[in-house]
């Protein structure tokens, strides 16, 4: 089996630290953090990425503000459009495949089902327009691709919702959380392990290049989220908040939300043979992970 070089840009985010944990045996990861290749300049970017020559590319950075996002959105549209679009084309260059991930917030959330791969793709904010657009920048740059749709990501690291509510836990004895807005958590864990799975296939077989959706199992909005967080936390000695829905209009923000971004991933599981878990089982890891240190 050919031992692969796999170029990961991104060192500490959620999803490049869970890469880290599951490659596979013939797979030599390099990670390539903000000082080393910065998204903020797309042409030096595809430079540095044409002169390591690597086998793949994982794309597992990007501006993830939402809100932020709103008062830059030209930054928005570098990091998240521009740079995957012209490192897209330098592994064309070189004839090597690309991997990149974008957002359900490339939807405007108004279809009463769940999103398929194929539905016209309507952003309302600006993050969600840098994705849709480096969607486009990256199928225009080299055929030879994944982008990988996924949605509401956490982790036992960096900034996600669960870290989010577990500090608020601790700062406040109530918690207003929204339950109007529906769709996916997702586990970093699972989705990396998804990742994998797809671009070995991607590797040896250039057919499978394409946009697909990859969630864990399991509809819900960021109320129940927040009731299954609590409770797991609850089981494990944590202190909990007493917690009541609001709605979007309630809880306003600098960036529209969508208020059904759910994802199909029967593409995905169809031809990749992978199905992600409901997204308690990854939670209640997590979970363990952060809070049971508490309880000893």
């Amino acid at each position: 089996m050919p031992l692969h070089d796999v170029l990961v840009l991104g060192r500490t985010g959620q999803v490049a630290r869970a890469l880290a944990n599951c490659k596979p045996r013939n797979w030599r990861l390099h990670f390539a953090d903000r000082a080393e290749i910065d998204l903020a300049e797309p042409e030096r970017s595809a430079r540095m990425v044409m002169k390591r020559k690597p086998a793949l590319v994982i794309n597992a950075a990007a501006y993830t503000a939402v809100d932020k996002a709103e008062m830059e959105p030209d930054l928005a549209i570098r990091i998240n459009a521009e740079a995957p679009g012209a490192i897209a084309h330098a592994c064309s260059n070189l004839d090597i495949p690309f991997v990149t991930f974008s957002s359900d917030y490339v939807f405007d959330g108004t279809k009463q089902s769940a999103y398929v791969e194929e539905d016209r793709v309507c952003p309302i904010n600006a993050y969600g327009l840098s994705k849709a657009r480096g969607e486009d920048l990256v199928r225009a740059a080299n055929n030879w691709h994944l982008i990988l749709r996924t949605s509401w990501i956490f982790s036992a690291t960096g900034h996600n919702f669960v870290r989010t509510m577990l500090r608020l836990a601790r700062e406040r004895p109530s918690i207003g959380v929204v339950a109007d807005q529906r769709g996916r958590p997702t586990a970093a864990n699972d989705l990396a392990g998804a990742t994998v799975v797809a671009a070995h296939r991607l590797l040896e077989d250039r057919g499978v290049s394409g946009t697909y959706h990859v969630a864990n199992a399991g509809a819900t909005t960021w109320h129940e989220f927040a009731l299954g967080i609590f409770e797991g936390a609850k089981s494990r000695g944590s202190g909990i908040p007493a917690v009541h829905p609001v709605t979007t209009s309630e809880f306003p923000t600098p960036a529209r939300r969508p208020i059904s971004s759910e994802l199909s991933t029967a593409k995905f599981e169809q031809i990749f043979g992978q199905t992600l878990r409901r997204w308690g089982e990854p939670l209640a890891e997590v979970l363990d992970e952060l809070l049971t240190p508490l309880a000893r």
